[in-house]
Protein backbone atom coordinates (compact mmCIF):
# COMPACT_ATOMS: atom_id res chain seq x y z
CA UNK A 1 0.00 0.00 0.00
CA UNK A 2 1.49 3.29 -0.89
CA UNK A 3 1.54 5.94 1.64
CA UNK A 4 0.80 9.54 0.87
CA UNK A 5 3.64 11.90 0.66
CA UNK A 6 4.44 14.71 2.80
CA UNK A 7 3.51 18.35 2.46
CA UNK A 8 6.27 20.58 1.42
CA UNK A 9 5.57 23.20 3.63
CA UNK A 10 6.98 22.43 7.42
CA UNK A 11 4.01 21.09 9.85
CA UNK A 12 5.37 22.97 12.50
CA UNK A 13 2.56 25.61 12.88
CA UNK A 14 -0.62 23.33 11.94
CA UNK A 15 -4.35 25.36 12.78
CA UNK A 16 -4.67 22.58 14.96
CA UNK A 17 -1.12 21.46 17.13
CA UNK A 18 -1.42 17.61 16.89
CA UNK A 19 -0.25 16.17 20.25
CA UNK A 20 3.13 15.24 19.51
CA UNK A 21 3.72 18.81 18.86
CA UNK A 22 2.40 19.90 21.85
CA UNK A 23 4.13 17.53 23.75
CA UNK A 24 7.09 18.62 22.38
CA UNK A 25 7.51 22.29 23.50
CA UNK A 26 7.26 21.83 26.75
CA UNK A 27 7.41 25.75 28.28
CA UNK A 28 10.08 27.28 28.48
CA UNK A 29 10.38 27.91 32.02
CA UNK A 30 10.39 24.62 32.78
CA UNK A 31 14.27 23.17 34.29
CA UNK A 32 14.30 20.49 32.66
CA UNK A 33 15.20 21.47 29.00
CA UNK A 34 18.63 22.85 30.58
CA UNK A 35 19.15 19.06 32.12
CA UNK A 36 18.12 17.69 28.64
CA UNK A 37 21.31 20.28 26.88
CA UNK A 38 23.81 19.11 29.72
CA UNK A 39 23.33 15.77 29.35
CA UNK A 40 22.78 14.88 25.78
CA UNK A 41 25.89 17.09 25.25
CA UNK A 42 28.08 14.87 27.27
CA UNK A 43 26.75 11.99 25.15
CA UNK A 44 27.67 13.41 21.98
CA UNK A 45 30.57 14.96 23.05
CA UNK A 46 31.89 11.31 24.30
CA UNK A 47 30.59 9.67 21.07
CA UNK A 48 32.51 12.26 19.08
CA UNK A 49 35.48 12.39 20.90
CA UNK A 50 35.68 8.46 20.77
CA UNK A 51 35.60 8.43 16.91
CA UNK A 52 38.73 10.61 16.51
CA UNK A 53 40.47 9.49 19.57
CA UNK A 54 42.07 6.55 18.10
CA UNK A 55 43.97 8.23 15.21
CA UNK A 56 46.42 10.23 17.24
CA UNK A 57 47.06 7.21 19.24
CA UNK A 58 47.07 4.42 16.49
CA UNK A 59 50.56 3.94 16.43
CA UNK A 60 50.76 3.37 20.85
CA UNK A 61 47.79 1.04 20.46
CA UNK A 62 49.17 -1.11 17.78
CA UNK A 63 53.27 -0.92 19.64
CA UNK A 64 50.87 -2.37 23.18
CA UNK A 65 49.15 -4.93 20.75
CA UNK A 66 52.45 -6.06 19.07
CA UNK A 67 51.55 -5.50 15.76
CA UNK A 68 52.96 -3.45 12.62
CA UNK A 69 50.27 -2.02 10.66
CA UNK A 70 52.17 -1.24 7.64
CA UNK A 71 53.29 -4.84 7.21
CA UNK A 72 51.94 -7.15 3.99
CA UNK A 73 48.07 -8.30 5.26
CA UNK A 74 47.65 -5.80 7.95
CA UNK A 75 46.63 -2.73 6.39
CA UNK A 76 43.19 -3.80 6.69
CA UNK A 77 43.16 -3.73 10.45
CA UNK A 78 44.93 -0.55 10.21
CA UNK A 79 41.50 1.11 8.36
CA UNK A 80 38.77 -0.61 10.42
CA UNK A 81 40.54 0.97 13.45
CA UNK A 82 40.13 4.32 11.72
CA UNK A 83 36.70 3.65 9.94
CA UNK A 84 34.67 1.55 11.68
CA UNK A 85 33.58 3.33 14.10
CA UNK A 86 32.46 6.05 11.92
CA UNK A 87 30.87 3.56 8.94
CA UNK A 88 28.63 1.69 11.68
CA UNK A 89 27.34 5.13 12.86
CA UNK A 90 26.80 6.51 9.25
CA UNK A 91 25.02 2.97 8.49
CA UNK A 92 22.78 2.70 11.92
CA UNK A 93 21.54 6.58 13.28
CA UNK A 94 18.87 6.18 11.03
CA UNK A 95 17.04 3.16 11.88
CA UNK A 96 18.02 4.08 15.69
CA UNK A 97 16.58 7.51 15.11
CA UNK A 98 13.38 5.47 13.57
CA UNK A 99 13.06 3.01 16.72
CA UNK A 100 13.18 6.05 19.03
CA UNK A 101 10.10 7.82 17.68
CA UNK A 102 8.51 4.13 17.99
CA UNK A 103 9.63 3.75 21.33
CA UNK A 104 10.80 6.60 22.76
CA UNK A 105 14.10 8.93 21.99
CA UNK A 106 15.09 8.66 25.73
CA UNK A 107 14.78 5.00 26.18
CA UNK A 108 17.09 4.74 22.84
CA UNK A 109 19.53 7.06 24.40
CA UNK A 110 19.44 5.79 27.66
CA UNK A 111 20.35 2.31 25.84
CA UNK A 112 22.85 4.14 23.84
CA UNK A 113 25.19 5.39 26.58
CA UNK A 114 24.67 2.00 28.63
CA UNK A 115 26.53 0.14 25.52
CA UNK A 116 28.77 2.63 25.05
CA UNK A 117 29.93 2.24 28.58
CA UNK A 118 30.25 -1.35 28.37
CA UNK A 119 32.11 -1.11 25.14
CA UNK A 120 34.78 1.60 26.33
CA UNK A 121 35.23 -1.19 29.47
CA UNK A 122 36.03 -4.27 27.47
CA UNK A 123 38.04 -2.02 25.14
CA UNK A 124 40.68 -0.88 27.57
CA UNK A 125 40.33 -5.16 29.13
CA UNK A 126 41.97 -6.18 25.28
CA UNK A 127 43.75 -9.22 26.30
CA UNK A 128 45.08 -10.63 23.04
CA UNK A 129 47.98 -9.42 20.91
CA UNK A 130 48.50 -9.17 17.17
CA UNK A 131 46.01 -9.93 14.47
CA UNK A 132 43.97 -11.05 17.51
CA UNK A 133 44.13 -7.94 19.69
CA UNK A 134 43.36 -5.64 16.68
CA UNK A 135 40.25 -7.89 15.82
CA UNK A 136 39.45 -7.65 19.27
CA UNK A 137 39.40 -3.62 19.43
CA UNK A 138 37.44 -3.56 16.08
CA UNK A 139 35.12 -5.47 17.29
CA UNK A 140 34.46 -3.56 20.65
CA UNK A 141 34.73 -0.44 18.13
CA UNK A 142 31.89 -1.48 16.00
CA UNK A 143 29.72 -2.09 19.50
CA UNK A 144 30.87 1.11 20.79
CA UNK A 145 29.65 2.76 17.89
CA UNK A 146 25.94 1.13 17.95
CA UNK A 147 26.20 3.27 21.26
CA UNK A 148 27.13 6.17 20.13
CA UNK A 149 24.63 5.75 17.38
CA UNK A 150 22.11 5.55 19.64
CA UNK A 151 23.04 8.95 21.43
CA UNK A 152 23.86 10.89 18.22
CA UNK A 153 20.89 9.25 16.34
CA UNK A 154 18.20 10.73 19.10
CA UNK A 155 19.86 13.78 21.11
CA UNK A 156 19.08 16.70 19.08
CA UNK A 157 15.35 15.10 18.53
CA UNK A 158 15.37 14.94 22.70
CA UNK A 159 16.42 18.66 22.38
CA UNK A 160 14.14 19.70 19.79
CA UNK A 161 11.08 18.28 21.81
CA UNK A 162 12.75 20.08 25.21
CA UNK A 163 13.64 23.46 24.03
CA UNK A 164 11.04 25.87 22.57
CA UNK A 165 11.81 27.44 18.99
CA UNK A 166 12.49 30.59 20.29
CA UNK A 167 15.72 28.82 22.13
CA UNK A 168 16.09 26.00 19.93
CA UNK A 169 18.88 27.32 17.55
CA UNK A 170 20.74 28.15 20.72
CA UNK A 171 20.16 24.87 22.37
CA UNK A 172 21.04 22.67 19.47
CA UNK A 173 23.55 25.21 18.60
CA UNK A 174 25.52 24.02 21.97
CA UNK A 175 24.76 20.68 21.35
CA UNK A 176 26.55 20.28 17.92
CA UNK A 177 29.33 22.64 18.25
CA UNK A 178 30.48 20.12 20.82
CA UNK A 179 29.77 17.68 19.28
CA UNK A 180 31.70 18.67 16.21
CA UNK A 181 34.98 19.72 18.56
CA UNK A 182 34.67 16.39 19.96
CA UNK A 183 35.86 15.33 16.75
CA UNK A 184 38.95 17.51 17.11
CA UNK A 185 39.53 17.77 20.96
CA UNK A 186 39.84 13.48 19.87
CA UNK A 187 43.20 14.39 18.44
CA UNK A 188 44.51 16.26 21.67
CA UNK A 189 43.32 13.77 24.14
CA UNK A 190 44.61 10.67 21.73
CA UNK A 191 47.77 12.24 22.13
CA UNK A 192 48.15 13.32 25.68
CA UNK A 193 46.89 9.55 26.62
CA UNK A 194 48.78 7.51 24.19
CA UNK A 195 51.88 9.23 25.90
CA UNK A 196 51.30 7.76 29.36
CA UNK A 197 49.65 4.04 28.01
CA UNK A 198 47.83 2.97 25.33
CA UNK A 199 44.95 1.31 27.29
CA UNK A 200 44.11 4.39 28.95
CA UNK A 201 42.16 6.15 25.24
CA UNK A 202 39.84 3.58 26.22
CA UNK A 203 39.94 4.25 30.11
CA UNK A 204 38.55 7.79 29.23
CA UNK A 205 35.40 6.86 28.09
CA UNK A 206 34.18 4.21 30.75
CA UNK A 207 34.11 6.83 33.82
CA UNK A 208 31.96 9.55 31.74
CA UNK A 209 29.64 6.27 30.13
CA UNK A 210 29.31 4.81 33.79
CA UNK A 211 28.08 8.40 35.02
CA UNK A 212 26.06 9.53 31.86
CA UNK A 213 24.26 6.17 31.79
CA UNK A 214 23.21 6.81 35.31
CA UNK A 215 22.42 10.63 35.42
CA UNK A 216 20.36 9.92 31.93
CA UNK A 217 18.43 7.36 33.53
CA UNK A 218 17.87 9.36 36.66
CA UNK A 219 16.75 12.78 34.70
CA UNK A 220 15.89 12.49 31.24
CA UNK A 221 12.07 12.21 30.83
CA UNK A 222 10.07 11.12 27.55
CA UNK A 223 8.34 14.97 26.37
CA UNK A 224 7.51 13.59 23.05
CA UNK A 225 4.98 11.27 22.04
CA UNK A 226 6.44 7.88 20.98
CA UNK A 227 4.04 6.90 17.73
CA UNK A 228 4.41 3.18 18.18
CA UNK A 229 4.59 1.19 14.63
CA UNK A 230 5.78 -1.70 12.79
CA UNK A 231 9.12 -1.93 12.43
CA UNK A 232 9.76 -1.76 8.55
CA UNK A 233 12.47 -4.80 7.99
CA UNK A 234 12.81 -4.45 4.47
CA UNK A 235 13.61 -0.92 4.58
CA UNK A 236 16.21 -1.27 7.14
CA UNK A 237 17.54 -4.02 5.52
CA UNK A 238 18.25 -2.04 2.53
CA UNK A 239 19.06 0.76 3.67
CA UNK A 240 22.07 -0.75 6.40
CA UNK A 241 23.54 -3.22 3.54
CA UNK A 242 23.59 -0.89 1.13
CA UNK A 243 25.26 2.11 3.29
CA UNK A 244 27.48 -0.61 4.78
CA UNK A 245 28.50 -1.99 1.31
CA UNK A 246 28.87 1.48 -0.34
CA UNK A 247 30.88 3.15 2.33
CA UNK A 248 33.43 -0.58 3.22
CA UNK A 249 33.86 -0.38 -1.20
CA UNK A 250 34.88 3.70 -0.29
CA UNK A 251 37.24 2.70 1.85
CA UNK A 252 38.97 -0.31 0.36
CA UNK A 253 39.46 2.11 -2.46
CA UNK A 254 42.53 3.64 -0.88
CA UNK A 255 44.56 0.08 -1.12
CA UNK A 256 46.75 -0.60 -4.06
CA UNK A 257 45.63 -2.96 -6.08
CA UNK A 258 47.24 -4.80 -9.29
CA UNK A 259 50.15 -2.40 -9.85
CA UNK A 260 47.37 0.50 -9.67
CA UNK A 261 48.23 3.17 -6.62
CA UNK A 262 44.69 3.05 -5.76
CA UNK A 263 41.95 0.39 -5.70
CA UNK A 264 39.36 2.01 -7.77
CA UNK A 265 40.14 -0.83 -10.26
CA UNK A 266 39.77 -3.94 -8.08
CA UNK A 267 36.21 -5.62 -8.79
CA UNK A 268 35.39 -6.27 -5.77
CA UNK A 269 35.56 -2.39 -4.90
CA UNK A 270 33.66 -1.96 -8.16
CA UNK A 271 30.97 -4.52 -7.00
CA UNK A 272 30.61 -3.02 -3.76
CA UNK A 273 29.89 0.29 -4.99
CA UNK A 274 27.48 -1.09 -7.62
CA UNK A 275 25.93 -3.27 -5.14
CA UNK A 276 25.94 -0.45 -2.37
CA UNK A 277 24.24 1.64 -4.95
CA UNK A 278 21.82 -0.64 -6.56
CA UNK A 279 20.90 -1.51 -2.30
CA UNK A 280 20.14 1.81 -1.99
CA UNK A 281 17.90 2.72 -4.57
CA UNK A 282 15.64 -0.44 -3.64
CA UNK A 283 15.54 1.08 -0.26
CA UNK A 284 14.35 4.16 -1.98
CA UNK A 285 11.23 2.05 -4.27
CA UNK A 286 10.15 0.14 -0.63
CA UNK A 287 9.86 3.00 1.14
CA UNK A 288 7.18 4.53 -1.02
CA UNK A 289 5.24 0.84 -1.06
CA UNK A 290 5.17 0.09 2.43
CA UNK A 291 2.20 1.54 5.14
CA UNK A 292 4.52 2.63 7.66
CA UNK A 293 8.14 3.06 6.41
CA UNK A 294 11.53 3.43 8.29
CA UNK A 295 12.12 6.86 6.68
CA UNK A 296 9.72 9.36 4.93
CA UNK A 297 11.57 10.28 1.85
CA UNK A 298 8.55 13.00 1.86
CA UNK A 299 10.83 14.90 4.34
CA UNK A 300 13.02 15.83 1.13
CA UNK A 301 10.29 18.00 -0.40
CA UNK A 302 10.68 20.33 2.34
CA UNK A 303 13.09 22.54 1.09
CA UNK A 304 15.32 23.48 4.38
CA UNK A 305 15.35 19.86 5.74
CA UNK A 306 16.85 19.00 1.78
CA UNK A 307 18.92 21.80 1.56
CA UNK A 308 20.60 21.51 4.58
CA UNK A 309 20.93 17.98 4.84
CA UNK A 310 23.37 18.04 1.04
CA UNK A 311 25.40 21.46 2.48
CA UNK A 312 25.71 19.50 5.59
CA UNK A 313 27.14 16.52 3.43
CA UNK A 314 29.46 18.59 1.40
CA UNK A 315 30.63 20.53 3.98
CA UNK A 316 31.73 16.86 6.31
CA UNK A 317 33.26 15.53 3.20
CA UNK A 318 35.48 18.61 3.09
CA UNK A 319 35.72 18.70 6.61
CA UNK A 320 37.10 15.34 6.85
CA UNK A 321 39.49 15.75 4.85
CA UNK A 322 40.99 18.43 5.51
CA UNK A 323 41.60 16.96 9.28
CA UNK A 324 43.51 13.92 7.64
CA UNK A 325 45.39 16.23 5.68
CA UNK A 326 46.55 18.35 8.13
CA UNK A 327 47.75 15.50 10.34
CA UNK A 328 49.93 14.58 7.35
CA UNK A 329 51.02 17.58 6.75
CA UNK A 330 52.14 18.43 10.50
CA UNK A 331 53.27 15.26 11.19
CA UNK A 332 55.55 14.15 8.15
CA UNK A 333 56.58 17.41 7.17
CA UNK A 334 56.06 20.31 9.45
CA UNK A 335 56.84 19.79 12.44
CA UNK A 336 59.84 17.51 11.96
CA UNK A 337 60.73 20.38 9.97
CA UNK A 338 61.06 23.00 12.99
CA UNK A 339 62.39 19.72 15.35
CA UNK A 340 60.21 17.60 16.55
CA UNK A 341 61.34 14.25 16.33
CA UNK A 342 58.56 11.82 14.75
CA UNK A 343 57.28 10.14 17.83
CA UNK A 344 56.57 13.02 19.40
CA UNK A 345 54.74 14.31 16.30
CA UNK A 346 51.29 12.86 16.80
CA UNK A 347 50.80 14.64 20.30
CA UNK A 348 51.63 17.87 19.01
CA UNK A 349 49.57 17.72 15.56
CA UNK A 350 46.86 17.84 18.01
CA UNK A 351 48.01 20.77 20.08
CA UNK A 352 49.01 23.14 16.77
CA UNK A 353 45.61 22.48 15.50
CA UNK A 354 43.81 23.17 18.28
CA UNK A 355 42.79 27.27 16.82
CA UNK A 356 40.52 24.75 14.57
CA UNK A 357 38.82 23.62 17.79
CA UNK A 358 38.76 27.11 19.32
CA UNK A 359 36.87 28.41 15.77
CA UNK A 360 34.02 26.37 16.59
CA UNK A 361 33.59 27.02 20.04
CA UNK A 362 33.73 30.72 19.48
CA UNK A 363 30.85 30.59 16.31
CA UNK A 364 28.78 27.79 17.15
CA UNK A 365 27.01 28.84 20.14
CA UNK A 366 26.84 32.49 19.17
CA UNK A 367 25.55 31.82 15.57
CA UNK A 368 22.82 29.18 16.85
CA UNK A 369 21.18 32.03 19.71
CA UNK A 370 21.59 35.05 16.58
CA UNK A 371 19.68 32.23 14.17
CA UNK A 372 16.86 32.12 16.26
CA UNK A 373 16.00 36.09 15.90
CA UNK A 374 17.16 36.07 12.45
CA UNK A 375 17.04 33.25 10.51
CA UNK A 376 19.72 30.02 9.71
CA UNK A 377 20.52 31.13 6.11
CA UNK A 378 22.43 34.30 6.61
CA UNK A 379 24.73 32.75 9.29
CA UNK A 380 24.93 29.34 7.88
CA UNK A 381 25.50 30.25 4.41
CA UNK A 382 28.22 33.12 5.69
CA UNK A 383 30.14 30.66 7.51
CA UNK A 384 30.29 28.15 4.76
CA UNK A 385 31.94 31.09 2.52
CA UNK A 386 34.50 31.38 5.26
CA UNK A 387 35.37 27.99 5.16
CA UNK A 388 35.97 28.25 1.22
CA UNK A 389 38.04 31.13 1.85
CA UNK A 390 40.41 28.90 4.88
CA UNK A 391 40.95 26.12 2.07
CA UNK A 392 41.95 28.57 -0.38
CA UNK A 393 44.21 30.23 2.38
CA UNK A 394 45.99 26.61 2.81
CA UNK A 395 45.89 25.99 -1.04
CA UNK A 396 48.22 29.48 -0.81
CA UNK A 397 50.42 28.73 2.03
CA UNK A 398 53.70 27.28 1.24
CA UNK A 399 54.43 23.39 2.95
CA UNK A 400 57.12 24.90 5.89
CA UNK A 401 54.81 27.20 6.33
CA UNK A 402 54.89 31.07 9.03
CA UNK A 403 52.52 29.07 12.49
CA UNK A 404 50.42 32.49 13.04
CA UNK A 405 49.02 32.48 9.21
CA UNK A 406 48.35 28.59 9.66
CA UNK A 407 46.49 28.94 12.89
CA UNK A 408 44.45 32.22 11.75
CA UNK A 409 43.50 30.32 8.62
CA UNK A 410 42.31 27.33 10.79
CA UNK A 411 40.23 29.64 13.26
CA UNK A 412 38.45 30.61 10.32
CA UNK A 413 38.08 27.86 9.40
CA UNK A 414 36.38 26.46 12.84
CA UNK A 415 34.80 29.55 13.21
CA UNK A 416 32.85 29.25 9.49
CA UNK A 417 31.81 25.61 10.32
CA UNK A 418 31.10 26.64 13.77
CA UNK A 419 28.75 29.51 12.15
CA UNK A 420 27.33 26.46 9.98
CA UNK A 421 26.47 23.70 12.07
CA UNK A 422 24.34 24.95 14.54
CA UNK A 423 22.31 27.25 12.68
CA UNK A 424 21.42 24.08 9.65
CA UNK A 425 20.71 21.68 12.52
CA UNK A 426 18.14 24.09 13.76
CA UNK A 427 16.66 24.33 10.70
CA UNK A 428 16.85 21.00 9.92
CA UNK A 429 15.02 19.62 13.00
CA UNK A 430 12.40 22.63 13.02
CA UNK A 431 11.47 21.81 9.64
CA UNK A 432 9.76 18.12 10.01
CA UNK A 433 7.24 17.25 12.16
CA UNK A 434 7.24 16.61 15.54
CA UNK A 435 6.45 12.30 15.50
CA UNK A 436 9.57 12.39 12.51
CA UNK A 437 12.44 13.85 14.33
CA UNK A 438 14.17 10.86 15.54
CA UNK A 439 14.85 9.57 11.89
CA UNK A 440 15.60 13.00 10.89
CA UNK A 441 18.11 13.85 13.27
CA UNK A 442 19.17 9.92 12.50
CA UNK A 443 19.30 11.42 8.68
CA UNK A 444 21.45 14.01 9.67
CA UNK A 445 23.59 12.50 11.53
CA UNK A 446 23.91 9.77 8.59
CA UNK A 447 24.84 13.06 5.95
CA UNK A 448 26.95 14.23 8.23
CA UNK A 449 29.34 10.43 9.36
CA UNK A 450 28.97 9.23 5.56
CA UNK A 451 30.65 12.62 4.65
CA UNK A 452 33.18 11.83 6.80
CA UNK A 453 33.87 8.25 5.77
CA UNK A 454 33.80 9.49 2.08
CA UNK A 455 36.10 11.99 2.38
CA UNK A 456 39.16 9.51 3.33
CA UNK A 457 38.80 7.57 0.34
CA UNK A 458 38.16 10.66 -1.72
CA UNK A 459 40.77 12.65 -0.54
CA UNK A 460 43.58 9.64 -0.07
CA UNK A 461 42.93 8.49 -3.97
CA UNK A 462 43.31 12.18 -4.54
CA UNK A 463 46.59 12.52 -2.57
CA UNK A 464 48.01 9.10 -3.79
CA UNK A 465 46.99 9.84 -7.52
CA UNK A 466 48.82 13.10 -7.05
CA UNK A 467 52.18 11.57 -5.31
CA UNK A 468 52.24 8.55 -7.66
CA UNK A 469 53.04 10.69 -10.33
CA UNK A 470 56.55 12.25 -9.00
CA UNK A 471 56.72 10.85 -5.64
CA UNK A 472 58.85 7.55 -6.56
CA UNK A 473 61.44 9.44 -8.74
CA UNK A 474 61.78 11.97 -6.40
CA UNK A 475 62.76 9.34 -3.54
CA UNK A 476 64.91 7.13 -5.80
CA UNK A 477 66.90 9.95 -6.43
CA UNK A 478 67.27 11.27 -3.04
CA UNK A 479 67.91 8.16 -1.40
CA UNK A 480 70.62 7.15 -3.98
CA UNK A 481 72.02 10.30 -3.28
CA UNK A 482 72.62 9.51 -0.16
CA UNK A 483 74.55 6.14 -0.75
CA UNK A 484 71.33 3.77 -1.57
CA UNK A 485 71.95 0.93 -3.45
CA UNK A 486 70.10 1.65 -6.59
CA UNK A 487 67.74 -1.58 -6.35
CA UNK A 488 67.06 -0.68 -3.16
CA UNK A 489 66.00 2.94 -3.55
CA UNK A 490 64.17 1.94 -6.72
CA UNK A 491 62.08 -0.87 -4.38
CA UNK A 492 61.23 1.51 -1.64
CA UNK A 493 60.37 4.12 -4.12
CA UNK A 494 57.77 1.84 -6.04
CA UNK A 495 55.78 0.97 -2.55
CA UNK A 496 52.54 2.57 -2.73
CA UNK A 497 52.29 5.94 -1.88
CA UNK A 498 49.79 5.40 0.55
CA UNK A 499 52.06 3.42 3.04
CA UNK A 500 54.33 6.28 3.12
CA UNK A 501 51.23 8.32 4.09
CA UNK A 502 50.31 6.50 6.78
CA UNK A 503 54.05 5.78 7.94
CA UNK A 504 53.78 9.42 8.47
CA UNK A 505 50.48 9.17 10.08
CA UNK A 506 51.40 6.54 12.42
CA UNK A 507 54.16 8.99 13.87
CA UNK A 508 57.42 7.07 12.19
CA UNK A 509 60.21 8.26 10.52
CA UNK A 510 59.35 7.00 7.00
CA UNK A 511 62.55 6.05 5.65
CA UNK A 512 63.49 4.37 8.59
CA UNK A 513 60.38 2.53 8.88
CA UNK A 514 60.58 1.50 4.96
CA UNK A 515 64.26 1.18 4.72
CA UNK A 516 64.43 -0.97 7.94
CA UNK A 517 63.22 -4.57 6.64
CA UNK A 518 66.40 -4.38 3.86
CA UNK A 519 68.90 -4.12 6.62
CA UNK A 520 70.83 -1.47 4.03
CA UNK A 521 70.99 0.84 7.07
CA UNK A 522 73.28 -1.06 9.07
CA UNK A 523 75.76 -1.14 5.84
CA UNK A 524 75.51 2.88 4.97
CA UNK A 525 78.12 5.29 6.85
CA UNK A 526 77.13 6.50 9.65
CA UNK A 527 76.28 10.41 8.45
CA UNK A 528 74.38 8.77 6.00
CA UNK A 529 72.53 6.98 8.33
CA UNK A 530 72.05 10.45 10.18
CA UNK A 531 70.97 12.25 7.21
CA UNK A 532 68.32 9.38 6.30
CA UNK A 533 66.57 9.52 9.65
CA UNK A 534 67.16 13.02 10.94
CA UNK A 535 64.48 15.58 10.91
CA UNK A 536 64.83 17.06 7.61
CA UNK A 537 65.19 14.41 4.95
CA UNK A 538 62.27 13.12 4.28
CA UNK A 539 60.29 16.51 4.84
CA UNK A 540 62.51 17.92 2.20
CA UNK A 541 62.23 14.73 -0.02
CA UNK A 542 58.60 14.75 -0.32
CA UNK A 543 57.60 18.72 0.06
CA UNK A 544 57.74 19.03 -3.50
CA UNK A 545 55.29 16.44 -4.51
CA UNK A 546 52.93 16.55 -1.05
CA UNK A 547 52.40 20.04 -2.32
CA UNK A 548 50.70 19.09 -5.80
CA UNK A 549 48.82 16.55 -4.05
CA UNK A 550 47.53 19.30 -1.19
CA UNK A 551 46.40 21.94 -3.82
CA UNK A 552 44.55 19.17 -5.42
CA UNK A 553 43.12 18.40 -2.25
CA UNK A 554 42.22 21.38 -0.72
CA UNK A 555 40.97 22.53 -4.31
CA UNK A 556 38.22 19.79 -4.19
CA UNK A 557 37.42 20.79 -0.36
CA UNK A 558 37.03 24.60 -1.54
CA UNK A 559 34.78 23.72 -4.32
CA UNK A 560 32.44 21.58 -1.96
CA UNK A 561 32.09 24.41 0.77
CA UNK A 562 31.46 26.63 -1.74
CA UNK A 563 28.25 23.98 -3.50
CA UNK A 564 27.20 23.95 0.17
CA UNK A 565 26.69 27.15 0.55
CA UNK A 566 25.15 27.35 -2.61
CA UNK A 567 22.93 24.81 -1.04
CA UNK A 568 22.28 26.52 2.15
CA UNK A 569 21.40 29.89 0.28
CA UNK A 570 18.70 28.20 -1.47
CA UNK A 571 16.99 26.71 1.69
CA UNK A 572 14.72 29.74 1.72
CA UNK A 573 14.33 32.74 3.51
CA UNK A 574 13.94 33.51 7.26
CA UNK A 575 10.15 33.64 8.38
CA UNK A 576 8.55 34.03 12.21
CA UNK A 577 9.26 31.03 14.22
CA UNK A 578 6.28 28.69 14.41
CA UNK A 579 3.64 28.82 16.73
CA UNK A 580 3.83 27.05 20.54
CA UNK A 581 1.01 24.95 20.36
CA UNK A 582 -0.44 27.29 23.81
CA UNK A 583 -0.15 30.42 21.23
CA UNK A 584 -3.88 31.00 18.83
CA UNK A 585 -3.74 29.30 15.88
CA UNK A 586 -3.16 31.41 12.15
CA UNK A 587 -3.76 28.77 10.23
CA UNK A 588 -0.22 30.25 8.07
CA UNK A 589 2.24 26.77 7.72
CA UNK A 590 5.89 27.97 7.73
CA UNK A 591 7.34 27.70 4.57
Amino acid sequence: MSKSPLPTTTPASPSIPPPALAAASPPSGDRYKWVALSNTTMGVLIATIDSSIVIISLPAIFRGIGLDPLAPGNIGYLLWMILGYTLVSAVLVVALGRLGDMFGRVRMYNLGFAVFAAASLALSLDPLKGGAGALWLIGFRVVQAVGGAMLTANSAAILTDAFPARQRGMALGINQITALAGMFLGLLAGGVLAAWDWRAVFWVSVPFGVVGTYWSYRSLRETGVPRPGRIDWLGNLTFTAGAGTLLAAVTYGIQPYGGHSTGWTNPWVLGGLATGTGLLVAFCVAETRVAEPMFQLGLFRIRAFAAGNLAALLIAIARGGMQFMLIVWLQGIWLPLHGYDFERTPLWAGIFMLPLTIGFLVGGPASGYLSDRFGARLFATTGLLLVTGSFVGLVALPVDFSYPAFAALLFVSGLGQGMFAAPNTSAVMGSVPADQRGVASGMRATFQNSGSALSIGLFFSLMVSGLSSSLPQTMSSGLQAQGVPAGTASQVAGLPPVSTLFATFLGNNPVAHLLGPSGVLSTLPESSVRALTGHRFFPELVSGPFHQGLVTVFGAAAAMALAGALASALRGRHQAEPLEPTDPPTGTPKA
